[in-house]
């Protein structure tokens, strides 16, 4: 792919951290651009997210991906969780300021954005349908989608023994890594519950929405792609077969995609055509 701007420099996200983001537009750049957004213990170079992005960019679209600011990662180890107490102390609040601040890096460039597509994988579609009310945003897609903040914290004793402890840990079963979490994380969500109500955030936007899901996911089960698509008046798409990530892993050793993922690709091209 020939680019006609490349951009791999650190954006200032939450409490002042810096953090990676990689912008490129390619030579037949059409004006419309597409920003992508990880998910939970993930980076912007995790499997196939640069093969997406190649193929935006092959499509004619301006596409950037950065690193969630408190994702673990440096921006001097970009794909590997070496800041563990970075990553205890991240926040759906904080990821929500990460993502307006990365829009906010994107048009301090100097390139024109006719629209801007913002796109969300798991957790980061959650976060992509909260941060969909900013003007700059002409439209909304998650991959996988979580429809609820707070199905993802602990209950009753587990909620109190994480209270008590300040910390629990959760198992990274691609690394091995024990991934701890601070309690000022559910604290946080506490605080901001209202901007954090992804149903909410549904209802109240206008914009065009493409929700897609695979209906073999076992991380985040498909009736949360359900609620997204009733809260938003808009169709899910499933993919037949596909799980969680569509059929991508890290590490991605093949320069091509896998069906489940590509068959997103398309999807989500069609969706942006109309």
């Amino acid at each position: 792919m020939n680019t006609s701007l490349h951009i791999h420099e650190c954006y200032t996200g939450f409490n002042k951290r810096k953090s990676l983001i990689d912008i490129q537009l390619p030579n037949n750049y059409s004006g419309e651009f597409i920003l992508f957004t990880h998910g939970f213990m993930g980076f912007m170079d995790w499997g196939c997210w640069p093969l997406m992005q190649a193929y935006f960019l092959d499509a004619g679209y301006g596409f950037a991906r950065f690193n969630i600011s408190h994702n673990g990662t440096t921006p001097e180890n970009p794909t590997s969780f070496s800041d563990l107490e970075a990553f205890s102390m991240n926040s759906y609040s904080a990821e929500l300021f990460d993502v307006q601040q990365a829009i906010q890096f994107i048009h301090n460039q100097s390139f024109r954005i006719d629209k801007l597509h913002l796109i969300g994988h798991s957790r980061g579609g959650g976060i992509a349908l909260l941060a969909g009310h900013h003007p700059s945003i002409h439209s909304v897609i998650t991959l996988a989608a979580i429809s609820s903040i707070e199905r993802r914290f602990p209950v009753g004793d587990e909620l109190a023994e994480w209270k008590k402890e300040k910390t629990r840990y959760i198992m990274n079963g691609r690394t091995n890594q024990q991934m701890p979490l601070s309690y000022s994380q559910y604290e946080d969500f506490l605080e901001h519950q209202q901007i954090l109500s992804i149903e909410n955030a549904c209802s109240a936007l206008s914009k065009p929405t493409c929700i897609i899901h695979g209906d073999e996911d076992t991380s985040v089960p498909i009736t949360e792609g359900e609620e997204l698509a009733k809260w938003l008046n808009s169709p899910l798409i499933l993919v037949s077969g596909a799980d969680h990530t569509f059929g991508s892993k890290e590490p991605w050793e093949s320069s091509h995609m896998p069906a489940h993922l590509m068959e997103v690709c398309q999807h989500l091209l069609r969706f942006i055509q109309q």
